[in-house]
C-alpha cells in the first residue's frame, strides 16, 4: 500500500525551484506522485523518507520529514471540487525567512564595485548556519536566511575588511539609511570641494604656460605644492587608502585599489621629481600633483551625486514604510487613548476618522467608509468598507467614520509583508547580473596587470621622456577603470523595477522573476476566477425523470458543502435555506465531479464525462447541455442510482477588463491561450467573447502542468495566469507564474509574481514592467562594458598615433565618476515608468 510521506522543504523561492524538487522526487521509481509547495512536500509511494530527503538535499535544498504526518493517500482536488479553504482574498505570498520567522538584515560600510559584493557574500556564506546570504551594492546591505548568530556575522563582515549593522526592522533600518546616506553625502561633498579648489587653481595655472614643467625658478613652489597636495589627498581621499590597504592585506583589489594606486603613481613620480630632478631629463619633469587632487575631488563628487541619486532608487519603498502611522486612537469602552502603533495588540478595538491611516489589519466592527486601498494594491479607487469587512495597515480612510478590531500587527500584517517580500526581491540577482559578477570578480587584477604592462611597453618603446608617458599611462589606466558601474548596473535596475512593480500592484518574488517574465511571448489564462469574476450562479434548472427541484438542490448543496470551488458556492447560493441532509461517502473524481450514498442511493454530481463513465444513459439530457454550452453556461449533472436528475447551469461572467487586457496584450505581442477543464463548446464561447483566438480545453487539473511544457516544448516562453489550487502545477512549470489577488494561498505561493489588484490589468503592467526593467539592466550592463572596453584602450595610448597626446588622468577621473552616476541616474528613469493609462469608472458606475 502506498503512503504519503510529508515533508519540511527549506531554500526553495520560486516555482523554478518548486519544479525542479518536483522532478527530483517523482524521478524515483518508488514515488507515484509528488505535490511540492515552497515550503512542503507530500509525495505518495514507497520510498523512505531518508531517501528522499538525500534527493533533495543533493538537488541544492533542505528537506525534514514531519512526524505524524505519514498517512494513506487522500483523494486529489478537482476542477468540480478543488478542495479546503483558501486563504482570505487578500493573501499576501510568505517572504523566504528564517525558521524563526525573519530574516538577517544587514547594513555594510566599504563597499565600493561589486569586488567587495563578491567578498562580502563569501564571507557571510562561511558562517554557520547560513542558508544564503545576499548582498547589494546598490543600497549596501545584505540578507541572510537560515540561523546564523549575528555576531558572528558582523565578525565575519569585519574580518573581510567591512563594517556591518545589524537591523532588526524596517523602520530601523529606514532611518539609519537615511542618516548614513546624508552623512555620507555630506562627508563627499566637503571632501570634494577641498580637493577641487585645491586642485583647480594649480591646474590653471599650469595651462597659461609652462608652469608644470619643474624649473628652478618654480622649484620651491612646487615643492610646498606637493607638500599641500599630500595633505588634501590625506584629508580628502583617506578613505580610498584605507579601503585599498583592507583589501591588500585581505589579498583582493577593489575600485579603491584602483584609484588609490592611480593617485599614489601620479604623487610619488612628482614627489621624485621635484626632490631628484638631476635624476630625470628636462622632458621628464612634468608633474602632476593637481592630477591627484583633481583625481579626488572629481571621485569624490561623483560619489555625493551617485548617494543622492541612489536615495530615489528606493522611493517605492519607502512610501510603503512611510503608510503605517506612528499612533492610533484605541477604545477601551467609552475611553478614547492614542497609543503607538508598536503598543496595539490582537483583539484591540481601534477607531478611524476620515483621513487616519490605518495601522494595522483588522475587521470592521462598527461603521461604514470608503478606503483607499491604492498605495497598497493599485486599486484606483476608494473601496465600500462596512462591518466584517477586513481592512489593512497603511490604506487610508477617505471618508467615514469606522471601529475595527485588529487581527494582525507588526511584521504580521499584511504591509509588513509586502515590504519583506520587496526588499527581498530587490536583494536578488537576476541572471544576467550573474556575467557582470564574473567579469568583477577578475576585473580589478586584470586593470593592474594591463596599466602595468602599458606602462612597460610606454618606457621600452614609447617615445621620449619614455618615463613620463609609462607614468601617466598607468595612472590613467588605473583611474578611468570602473568596476563600480559593473556592479551597479543590475542591482539599481532591480531595486527601481521591483519598487515600479509594487506602486502598480504587482509582487515580484525575486530578481530572476522579473527577468523570466520580460522574455514570455505567450499568456496562458485560467478561465474560471481569472477571466471570469469567480463569482458564478447557477442561471437554471432543467429537471429529468420526474426530480423534486428542492429535493436535487438539497442534494447537490450537501455534496458540495465542503468545498470552495466557485461553483460549489453557487449552488449553496442556490439552495433551499432548510437544513441539508446528511450524505456519506463523499469522493472526488480527479477532474469531473463528486460521488456520494444517500439513503441506499448512489449519488453522482459533475460534468458529463462523470456521468458517462459510470454509463448513465444521458440521452434525455443531451439538447440542454448543448444548449447550455452554446450559451457560454457550464452544465452541472445530477444523477440518481445511474438516472439523470437534473442539469445545473451556472454561469460566471467576464471580467469587465478583461475584452481590453486582452486585447492589449496580442497588440504588445503576446500569445493568448485560455486553459480550462471546462468543456470545449462552454470554454469557446467565453474565448470568443474575450477575443482569445486559443482555446485549449476539457483539461484535467494534473494535465494542466503538461500542456504548459507542450508549450514550451514548442519553444515558447510561457506566462501562466491563474487563481486556484488546481493551477499551482502549471504556475510552477510555467517560466512566469501569475497569481491572481483572491486566488488560493497555494497558488500565490507557488507563482512568481503576486497580483495584489483584483484587476487583469496587473498581468499587463507587470509584464511591461518586467520588459522594461531587463531593458534598462541591459542598458546599464552594455554601457558599462562599452565605457570599460573604450575607455581603458584609449587610456593606455592607443590613439596616441592619431592624436599625440595621451589621456589626461584628470579627464580619465572625470569619466569614471560619471559612469557610475549615469548607471544610477538611468535606472532611476523606471520609477518615472509610465504605465498605458486605462478608462476605467468607479466601481460604483462600471455598469452606467
Amino acid at each position: 500500500m502506498s503512503d504519503t510521506t510529508q515533508l519540511k522543504l527549506e531554500g526553495l523561492s520560486c516555482g523554478h525551484c518548486i519544479r525542479r524538487v518536483k522532478e527530483v522526487l517523482e524521478q524515483r521509481s518508488d514515488v507515484t506522485a509528488a505535490e511540492v509547495t515552497l515550503e512542503q512536500a507530500q509525495v505518495t509511494g514507497t520510498a523512505r523518507a531518508a531517501d528522499l530527503i538525500a534527493d533533495i538535499e543533493q538537488a541544492g535544498y533542505h528537506a525534514s520529514q514531519q512526524t505524524g504526518e505519514s498517512h494513506p493517500k487522500s483523494e486529489p482536488l478537482t476542477a468540480t471540487d478543488p478542495a479546503p479553504d483558501g486563504l482570505p482574498a487578500d493573501t499576501v505570498p510568505a517572504s523566504p525567512l528564517n525558521d524563526d520567522g525573519q530574516a538577517v538584515q544587514l547594513l555594510i560600510e566599504g563597499m565600493s564595485c561589486a569586488s567587495c559584493v563578491s567578498r562580502v557574500e563569501k564571507a557571510l556564506s562561511q558562517v554557520s548556519g547560513v542558508r544564503q546570504a545576499r548582498v547589494n551594492l546598490a543600497d549596501r546591505s545584505a540578507l541572510v536566511s537560515g540561523k546564523p548568530k549575528p555576531d558572528a556575522l558582523l565578525a565575519a563582515v569585519s574580518a573581510a575588511g567591512y563594517n556591518a549593522l545589524l537591523i532588526t526592522d524596517e523602520h530601523e533600518r529606514r532611518e539609519t539609511q537615511k542618516k548614513t546616506s546624508r552623512q555620507s553625502f555630506i562627508r563627499f561633498s566637503w571632501q570634494a570641494a577641498l580637493a577641487l579648489l585645491t586642485g583647480i587653481p594649480v591646474m590653471i595655472w599650469g595651462m597659461t604656460g609652462q608652469h608644470m614643467m619643474l624649473s628652478a625658478e618654480n622649484h620651491t613652489l612646487w615643492l610646498s605644492i606637493g607638500v599641500i597636495t599630500l595633505l588634501v589627498m590625506i584629508l580628502s581621499g583617506a578613505h580610498f587608502y584605507r579601503s585599498a590597504w583592507k583589501s591588500l592585506r585581505n589579498r583582493t583589489a577593489t575600485m579603491d585599489t584602483l584609484v588609490a594606486l592611480g593617485t599614489a603613481v601620479a604623487w610619488l613620480y612628482s614627489a621624485a621629481v621635484v626632490l631628484f630632478p638631476d635624476h630625470f631629463p628636462d622632458a621628464a619633469r612634468h608633474l602632476y600633483f593637481e592630477a591627484c587632487t583633481m583625481i579626488i575631488g572629481l571621485i569624490n563628487l561623483g560619489h555625493a551625486l551617485e548617494q543622492r541619486a541612489r536615495q530615489h532608487s528606493s522611493q517605492a519603498l519607502e512610501k510603503l514604510i512611510a503608510l503605517a502611522p506612528a499612533e492610533a486612537t484605541v477604545l477601551n469602552g467609552k475611553e478614547e487613548r492614542r497609543l503607538p502603533v508598536s503598543a496595539i495588540e490582537t483583539g484591540m478595538q481601534i477607531r478611524l476618522r476620515t483621513g487616519d491611516r490605518i495601522p494595522v489589519d483588522g475587521v470592521i466592527s462598527d461603521g461604514e467608509g470608503r478606503v483607499d486601498e491604492s498605495m497598497l494594491t493599485g486599486e484606483a479607487w476608494p473601496q465600500k468598507k462596512q462591518a466584517g469587512d477586513t481592512l489593512h495597515a497603511g490604506t487610508l480612510v477617505s471618508d467615514g467614520t469606522l471601529i475595527f478590531r485588529a487581527t494582525a500587527t507588526g511584521k504580521n500584517t499584511a504591509l509588513a509583508r509586502i515590504i519583506s517580500l520587496v526588499r527581498n526581491a530587490q536583494s536578488s540577482k537576476p541572471r544576467i547580473g550573474q556575467l557582470a559578477d564574473r567579469i568583477s570578480a577578475v576585473f580589478v587584477p586584470a586593470v593592474i596587470a594591463i596599466a602595468l604592462l602599458s606602462g612597460v611597453i610606454w618606457y621600452l618603446a614609447g617615445p621620449a621622456p619614455q618615463l613620463a608617458y609609462s607614468m601617466v599611462v598607468i595612472t590613467t589606466v588605473l583611474i578611468i577603470a570602473c568596476p563600480c558601474a559593473l556592479g551597479l548596473a543590475t542591482p539599481m535596475s532591480v531595486i527601481a523595477g521591483v519598487g515600479r512593480a509594487a506602486v502598480a500592484g504587482v509582487l515580484v518574488k525575486d530578481a530572476d522573476a522579473l527577468q523570466q517574465a520580460s522574455t514570455a511571448d505567450t499568456v496562458v489564462f485560467d478561465k474560471t476566477g481569472t477571466l471570469t469574476t469567480g463569482h458564478p450562479s447557477v442561471t437554471g434548472i432543467t429537471l429529468f425523470n420526474d426530480a423534486d427541484p428542492d429535493e436535487v438542490l438539497s442534494l447537490a448543496a450537501a455534496m458540495e458543502k465542503h468545498s470552495s470551488h466557485p461553483l460549489a458556492t453557487a449552488i449553496l447560493a442556490r439552495a433551499p435555506d432548510s437544513v441539508l441532509p446528511d450524505i456519506g461517502n463523499v469522493r472526488t473524481v480527479a477532474g469531473k465531479g463528486l460521488s456520494a450514498r444517500y439513503q441506499a442511493q448512489s449519488l453522482l454530481l459533475g460534468n458529463m464525462a462523470l456521468l458517462t463513465e459510470a454509463e448513465v444513459d444521458l440521452s434525455v439530457a443531451a439538447d440542454a447541455v448543448r444548449q447550455a454550452a452554446e450559451r457560454g453556461e457550464t452544465p452541472v449533472l445530477l444523477a440518481i442510482d445511474n438516472r439523470p436528475a437534473a442539469l445545473m447551469t451556472v454561469s460566471d461572467p467576464l471580467r469587465p477588463e478583461t475584452p481590453r487586457v486582452v486585447q492589449q496584450l496580442q497588440r504588445l505581442g503576446y500569445n493568448v491561450v485560455m486553459l480550462t477543464g471546462d468543456q470545449p463548446e462552454t470554454a469557446s464561447v467565453i474565448a470568443k467573447a474575450a477575443g482569445i483566438p486559443q482555446v485549449i480545453a476539457g483539461v484535467l487539473p494534473d494535465e494542466k502542468a503538461a500542456t504548459i511544457r507542450a508549450l514550451q516544448q514548442k519553444g515558447h516562453r510561457v506566462a501562466m495566469v491563474g487563481d486556484g489550487i488546481n493551477d499551482a502545477p502549471a504556475l510552477a512549470q510555467a517560466d512566469t507564474g501569475i497569481a491572481i489577488r483572491g486566488g488560493s494561498d497555494v497558488a500565490i505561493e507557488t507563482a512568481t509574481l503576486a497580483l495584489m489588484r483584483n484587476d487583469l490589468q496587473a498581468v499587463a503592467d507587470g509584464l511591461l514592467i518586467a520588459r522594461a526593467t531587463l531593458r534598462n539592466m541591459k542598458q546599464n550592463l552594455l554601457g558599462a562594458f562599452i565605457y570599460n572596453c573604450i575607455g581603458i584602450p584609449v587610456a593606455a595610448g592607443v590613439l596616441y598615433p592619431l592624436t599625440g597626446t595621451l589621456l589626461n588622468p584628470v579627464i580619465a577621473g572625470a569619466a569614471m565618476a560619471l559612469s557610475s552616476i549615469t548607471v544610477v541616474t538611468n535606472a532611476n528613469r523606471l520609477l518615472r515608468y509610465r504605465l498605458p493609462v486605462q478608462n476605467k469608472l468607479p466601481p460604483e458606475r462600471e455598469n452606467d
